[in-house]
């Protein structure tokens, strides 16, 4: 028995000594993903002199000079002082976002497309296109694209980036709206409207309330909510007000159109009709004193819900502080 049970603990450690030794290994040897990969392309191998070899071709006299030289080393990815841009001192330089490039150098063939081009028409897929950029610009503020309706609509990032341009338009306040308007045409009309948000100035942009590479929320917001992304600006709507007016809280949009409005203060409908579709003309003062809630309705009409309508009176519509403002008077 004693033999047995020798033989048994040296089988044991025998077999703990090679799992140990197929462990060390398998860390000891380079696996597959931990080689690095390099982005694909048609192109078999790198371009020995990197920029120097597109840039024989792609020059300021050349047909693409707006898309290279004119603005490529004014950008962020063209700074060669810094180690995360392409140009930096460990990086590829145009071939880190195109691919290698030999092949096309040497054929110098636009028929045949070699390199991974970014443009709309790439032979590429916008997955595999997004893919490149989203190898370096990979942060929490685009954890949600895969989730979201640009990624649903298959676009790209190049859709909207500019990426060999000094100033990329849609990061900057004042053009970043063109750029959107390219797709979003209904909004671009509801900002030129009586009452809107002032985008059309340049003292908002589209990325002040979205977030264009998605966000789990309604309508892409930066805000869990409609109603914390419109306090942002409006805090003093926020409360909490001691005689509250239940459509505030609950969602700003019952009552204000987003974009804008043909209608003061950006509403849905014109006050008297908007008010109305939660209360009942039923029992209001305006009734006995002159025989009609509303002009037009068979009585002479009501003086009270004449031009502002309800808020000749209830002019505290958000809310009110006051001890006898119960009726949102003041």
């Amino acid at each position: 028995m004693n033999i047995a049970k020798s033989v048994f603990s040296t089988a044991l450690v025998l077999a703990g000594l090679a799992w140990q030794s197929l462990a060390f290994a398998e860390e000891a040897a380079p696996t597959a993903s931990a080689a690095p990969t390099a982005i694909a392309s048609p192109g078999t191998e790198y371009s020995k002199k990197g920029a120097d070899t597109c840039l024989e071709c792609h020059d300021a006299d050349s047909d693409t000079a707006t898309f290279t030289t004119a603005g490529i080393f004014k950008s962020k990815h063209g700074q060669r002082g810094d180690a995360h841009s392409p140009f930096g001192p460990k990086g590829l330089q145009c071939e880190a976002c195109h691919g290698p490039g030999d092949r096309h150098s040497t054929q110098k063939s636009k028929k045949i497309q070699t390199i991974n081009s970014l443009k709309a028409n790439s032979f590429y897929t916008p997955a595999e296109r997004n893919a490149v950029c989203l190898s370096c610009h990979q942060n929490r503020s685009r954890n949600a694209w895969h989730a979201e309706a640009h990624d649903r609509s298959q676009l790209a990032c190049t859709d909207c980036h500019k990426l060999h341009v000094e100033k990329d338009p849609v990061l900057a306040k004042k053009t970043e709206p063109d750029v959107c308007f390219r797709c979003h045409k209904s909004e671009r009309v509801d900002f030129q409207k009586a009452s809107s948000h002032p985008v059309r100035f340049g003292l908002m942009a589209c990325s002040d309330c979205h977030n264009a590479h998605g966000s789990g929320t309604q309508a892409m917001l930066k805000k869990p909510t409609l109603n914390q992304t419109c306090y942002s600006c409006h805090a003093e709507k926020r409360g909490p007000l001691l005689w509250e007016h239940a459509p505030v809280t609950e969602d700003c949009g019952l009552c204000h159109t987003s974009h804008g409005s043909v209608r003061p203060a950006m509403l849905t409908k014109s006050t008297t009709s908007l008010c109305q579709t939660c209360h009942s003309v039923a029992g209001h003062p305006a009734v006995p004193r002159t025989g009609a809630a509303l002009p037009g309705n068979g009585g002479g009409g009501s003086i009270f819900v004449v031009a502002g309508g309800c808020t000749n009176c209830h002019a505290q519509v958000h809310g009110s502080n006051h001890p006898a403002g119960a009726k949102l008077l003041r």
